[in-house]
């Protein structure tokens, strides 16, 4: 066989298969299949809302499903497995079919498309078309669609990620097919992006134990020498500072002693002295002083005077 007839084979064996078990398992909440090849046979998965009933009781459905998949389809040693779908909601095939039996009930189709399309956004799905065609309410069949949210119709994303399930709705007008397409809210878009900033993380090496200690041991070392040298300079320094302010300081008091000098000569020459012979008196300031002979200095006449 052609490997083009091959894959056209397969992809009608899992199309009559499906069709198969929705028809077997409608009761049951029917939600899908997938189909795994391995080397011990045929893994078959059947995702149900009642999986309960998928098995049957003592294993009776599941077996009997197990022998005519054998025998219709000629499939080497099949093995079905029912498993739950936690959240019945994000099931396109489940909804459609949920949504065909509201209109088989006598549902009007706009308030049964409207309640399933509120339970599907509801349950998180990010986006939803339902589309309701057929003999709708006249002699003519048109098509009424729902959309909410984000819905992909072509391309490669519109393959993986949207979930698509029909099924039919038999009236006494005739019949009208329910199709129901989800995004689910796990799936990441195309065209989305995020917007963040780089965080440049500081990169911290970490060194081998006997390394980092002669380390450590080589900069203790550095900073007493360091520190060693630091004390001399500061003693140096400090010696300096105080020769320096010695030196200031007898200077100070040297340029104060010729000033007091000047002033008092140049004083002693303004004010008008009076000889008397064996003393000299004038008055500074409202206060008489005289300057006896042989001594050079003034000083005030009402000081007592030590005898001789």
């Amino acid at each position: 066989m052609a490997i083009e007839k091959k894959f056209v084979q397969e992809g009608y064996v899992k199309a009559s298969m499906n069709e198969y078990f929705a028809k077997q398992l409608s009761k049951a909440g029917y939600g899908g299949m997938e189909i795994n090849r391995t080397p011990m046979g045929t893994q078959i998965t059947v995702y149900a809302e009642k999986p309960g009933m998928v098995i049957g009781k003592a294993g009776k459905v599941i077996r009997k499903l197990t022998r005519d998949i054998d025998r219709m389809y000629d499939i080497d040693n099949p093995q079905i497995d029912a498993q739950e779908v936690r959240k019945p909601e994000l099931n396109a095939q489940m909804m459609a079919s949920r949504l065909a039996s509201s209109i088989e009930r006598g549902w009007y189709f706009r308030k049964a498309g409207h309640n399933t399309l509120r339970a599907i956004m509801n349950s998180g799905a990010l986006g939803c078309e339902i589309v309701i065609s057929g003999k709708l309410t006249g002699a003519r069949s048109r098509v009424e669609k729902l959309v909410d949210g984000y819905i992909k119709h072509a391309g490669k994303p519109a393959e993986d990620m949207v979930d698509e399930g029909f099924a039919v709705a038999v009236k006494k007008l005739g019949t009208l097919g329910c199709k129901v397409r989800i995004i689910s809210p796990g799936v990441v878009l195309p065209d989305a992006f995020d917007i963040r900033t780089d965080v440049v993380d500081e990169v911290i090496e970490t060194a081998a134990p006997e390394a980092v200690k002669a380390d450590v041991t080589e900069l203790v070392g550095k900073e007493s020498e360091g520190e060693v040298a630091d004390e001399e300079e500061a003693v140096e320094v400090a010696e300096e500072a105080a020769e320096a302010g010695v030196t200031e300081e007898a200077s100070a008091e040297e340029v104060e002693e010729e000033s007091c000098a000047e002033e008092a000569s140049e004083s002693d020459d303004s004010i008008p002295v009076e000889d008397l012979g064996d003393e000299q008196r004038r008055l500074v300031d409202g206060v008489w002083q005289h300057k006896h002979e042989g001594y050079d200095y003034w000083h005030p006449v009402a000081r007592v005077h030590k005898e001789g």
